[in-house]
């Protein structure tokens, strides 16, 4: 019997259709649920086998964040005192639901998304054997949407990471996580596309695209291949009405591992640059330039002392190609640079005045400007502040990012969290990290800071 005919006839027997293709029911025997285990002697095939060995490595996230909220008249002492207010502040409590996927069970590693932990007060994990653990957040990325927590590490079951570099667009693959908050719900796939960029409010992008059914709350959740190891995590969905389409992204495997690794070092992720300013090709100054090129990223400006410098790059060239990929645009290039690895050997392919030529050089690393809170203000001790990331920048967002907040410092008690970007000081703007040296340096009496956490912004007066 051919494979053809095997199909058509487990779809009838699953249908229970008759010869004549009617729908058969029988009186004279009880209603059968499942299909048998044989058809001509070859076992059906199933993923329960896999699906029941990765299913326990995927947990369910919960995060709490609260936020105070304000009021004049709260702050008035006499009006506290007057109506028998009690002198403290009131909180709005916002709670988010996501999933994970744990890649190391001897130390309770697991690979989640960024915004599905940002800014949060208490992060909790719930097991697929019914156990919730309280999770300690590691560190997050905001430009690749990668975070890492970790749990209490007993009896716990972790998935393998697969090289995601050698997947293949048709692929076939599973997604797992928490949609809508129905617990460890399964949908399956193929691989749509691979290095997918372009999309709208993200940093570095190269995405797996995939049809598996995925929908808010798979977020941080894992896409794994037929062998059961991790080839993604389930990040994003293009959707007109907030459901699924068919259209979903999922972070490789090997970028979401290397950030990992980082965070777990430093709890921050350093990166490449090549130390030129770049903007898209477009006719006008592709016909100026003399280029018969289309598509590009049209080099401005380069840095003294950079990579760009050290492999001849100069203002004009048009860049085509970095290790043989092809760059339509300044996304792309953009996106190259993020994700090399640091030292990484870099070929640019470019076009100059008509000519293709070809320039090598290393991917340096990326100074980023940072300062320690205990520094700029007591008050602020147990705080670092950074520069905010591409991601951020790409929101229209300006001040500077909160990298991480010590456990029982006096930032923490001043309701300052890991993700918050601080936008003012006693309402003056903050651009970067020497906005905010520069207006530390003044020792202001008062201590407000404009904070925006997710959706939202407040102030905050340290004490």
């Amino acid at each position: 019997m051919s494979s053809l005919t095997r199909l058509v006839l487990v779809s009838a027997i699953a249908l229970g259709l008759g010869a004549g293709g009617g729908l058969v029911m029988s009186l004279n025997r009880p209603a059968q649920a499942a299909l048998p285990a044989m058809i001509d002697g070859q076992a059906l095939p199933t993923l329960a086998p896999m699906i029941e060995r990765v299913t326990p490595a995927v947990v369910n996230i919960s995060s709490r964040t609260r936020t105070r909220v304000r009021d004049p008249l709260l702050d008035d002492p006499f009006f506290r005192r007057f109506f028998g207010v009690p002198n403290m502040p009131q909180e709005r409590v916002e709670q988010s639901l996501g999933s994970g996927v744990i890649v190391d069970a001897a130390k309770g590693y697991v690979l989640t998304n960024n915004h599905v932990v940002q800014g949060a007060d208490d992060i909790s994990a719930t097991l697929s054997d019914g156990r919730t653990l309280k999770a300690k957040l590691v560190g997050t990325d905001p430009d690749t949407d990668v975070a890492v927590i970790q749990i209490p590490a007993d009896n716990l079951k972790a998935v393998s990471l697969a090289d995601s570099t050698r997947l293949r667009v048709g692929d076939f693959v599973v997604a797992i996580g928490n949609p809508f908050g129905l617990n460890q719900t399964v949908t399956s796939g193929i691989v749509s596309a691979l290095g997918r960029s372009g999309l709208r409010g993200l940093g570095y992008q190269n995405f797996i695209q995939t049809d598996a059914s995925i929908n808010p709350g798979n977020s941080g959740g894992a896409l794994v291949n037929l062998n059961g190891e991790l080839v993604g995590i389930n990040t994003a969905i293009f959707s007109p009405s907030g459901g699924n389409v068919g259209i979903g992204f999922a972070i490789p495997s090997t970028l979401a591992g290397d950030v990992m690794q980082q965070l777990i070092r430093t709890g921050t992720v350093k990166r490449g640059s090549l130390g030129m300013e770049t903007q898209n090709l477009t006719p006008d100054i592709a016909q100026m330039l003399g280029v018969a090129a289309e598509r590009g990223a049209v080099v401005t400006r380069v840095q003294a002392d950079s990579a760009a410098e050290a492999a001849g790059l100069r203002p004009g060239d048009v860049v085509v190609g970095v290790n043989g990929k092809p760059i339509n645009n300044e996304q792309d290039l953009h996106n190259a640079e993020g994700l090399l690895p640091i030292g990484s050997d870099i070929e640019l392919k470019l076009l100059r005045d008509g000519r293709e030529i070809t320039a090598t050089t290393k991917l340096t690393g990326r100074d980023a400007a940072s300062a320690e809170g205990q520094i700029l203000d007591p008050r602020l001790g147990g705080a670092q502040f950074v520069e905010l990331g591409e991601r951020q920048r790409q929101q229209g967002l300006r001040g500077v990012a909160i990298a991480r907040v010590a456990g029982g410092s006096r930032a923490e008690s001043n309701n300052l969290r890991s993700g918050d970007i601080v936008v003012a000081l006693n309402q003056v703007d903050i651009r970067n990290v020497e906005d905010l040296k520069a207006l530390s340096k003044r020792q202001p009496r008062q201590l407000l800071l404009t904070v925006v956490r997710g959706q939202n912004a407040f102030f905050v007066m340290c004490e």
